[in-house]
């Protein structure tokens, strides 16, 4: 089938969670034509169709924040109407101290209201937003990609595009544009997170937590023996099974005890952590906390401890294979350790924002001067190094 040549934009952000969210927007605000496309009817990924409706810290446990510009004002957007759990009075509200032993700063919110909310917000800054959607190739000329390959209700569509943001959360783009990629080699544990009502009102209950090897000796028992890569269609298929079945025993459980309780909400995405990543110009690892980057775009914390800040080096965003591509998000270069710190909301946000500021400057990422880009972000409220956080 001959695809249709739809009109051009200035950049395509592929992939809607948060990450994308992130992009599209910072992209948007400096006035280009973006287009963002989502395999799902709703925005937010893993944060929202997948049910992982907790925001992480965007401090670092010791009362310092360390992630901000958009990566803070999602977090805000999601609690508009209130949060379901983990309000941060002393951050949002300055309500009490900052210290070791207080509260991050972090939310647990609703899903469904985010979706809507950030859908409300692209909107209103122009996105446009192609629901339903899958990147299924893209073409590429003289290592950029000139155009992507976009399947949906319409059949297939060719859309030209100046540059691409892959927030895919499987660097699909990067694989179809040739860009050199990794896997996760340990694959993922089965998680079955769902939301019921009962006696105690509307709750999340999480089964399958996230793999946590530094913290192996305390870390739950996962709920079968086998592990998903992520990247099988079959295998995913038998997951999301796997998923479902685990949450009827458990609500069983529930049942028998209180004859009221109900599933509430259902994943309706597979929830898998991690797949597949670029290999960047520079591969960031967990035991580069503290370290000054000239080049960093943002900050982010560890989600599982206090104490560590990561500055997120450019070079973690891009391949210079692929010149007008930019990764945000789980699909950042990091080392294999860093991934489950990287994957999470924050550091989703983080990235984008900066992805798609460079994608409004730039089609070749690896000519751009970093400073230029620094002084945008840092304009958007963005703090770069952790030195500053304390001038």
């Amino acid at each position: 089938m001959k695809p249709i040549t739809n009109s051009e934009y200035e950049i395509a952000v592929c992939g809607g969670g948060f990450a994308g969210i992130s992009a599209a927007l910072a992209a948007a605000r400096l006035g280009k034509k973006v287009i963002l496309f989502e395999k799902q009817y709703m925005l937010g990924g893993l944060g929202t169709a997948g049910l992982v409706t907790i925001y992480l810290p965007l401090c670092d446990g010791y009362g310092h924040q360390v992630s901000f510009g958009i990566a803070e004002e999602l977090l805000k957007l999601s609690v508009t109407y209130g949060a379901e759990a983990l309000y941060p009075g002393n951050w949002l509200d300055g309500q009490g101290s900052r210290t070791e032993n207080d509260s991050r700063y972090m939310v647990q919110y609703n899903a469904q209201l985010f979706a809507i909310l950030a859908e409300k917000l692209l909107m209103e800054n122009g996105v446009d937003i192609l629901y339903g959607s899958y990147v299924v190739g893209a073409e590429t000329e003289d290592k950029k990609i000139k155009s992507l390959y976009v399947e949906n209700k319409s059949g297939r569509t060719k859309y030209i595009i100046n540059s691409a943001v892959d927030a895919t959360g499987d660097c699909d783009i990067a694989k179809f544009a040739g860009a050199p990629t990794e896997t996760l080699k340990r694959g993922n544990v089965l998680a079955a997170w769902y939301y019921y009502s009962g006696e105690n009102g509307y709750r999340l209950q999480q089964l399958g937590a996230s793999d946590n090897p530094e913290r192996a000796e305390n870390s739950p028992k996962p709920l079968v023996a086998r592990r998903f890569t992520g990247l099988d269609g079959k295998e995913i298929s038998e997951m999301v099974c796997l998923s479902h079945q685990t949450v009827l025993q458990d609500w069983l459980k529930k049942r028998e005890k209180n004859q009221n309780a109900a599933i509430a909400t259902l994943a309706s995405i597979p929830q898998i952590r991690m797949t597949r990543r670029l290999i960047g110009e520079y591969e960031l690892s967990h035991t580069e906390e503290h370290t000054f980057f000239a080049d960093s775009i943002g900050m982010v914390s560890n989600w599982k401890k206090r104490g560590p800040v990561y500055e997120v080096p450019f070079g973690t965003l891009y391949n210079k294979s692929v010149k007008n591509l930019i990764v945000a998000g789980r699909c950042t270069s990091v080392s294999e350790t860093l991934w489950d710190v990287m994957r999470v909301i924050p550091c989703c946000a983080v990235t984008g924002e900066a992805a798609g500021t460079a994608a409004a400057m730039t089609d070749d990422f690896s000519a751009l001067k970093i400073t230029e880009l620094q002084e945008v972000l840092q304009k958007n409220g963005v703090v770069l190094h952790e030195n500053d956080l304390r001038k």
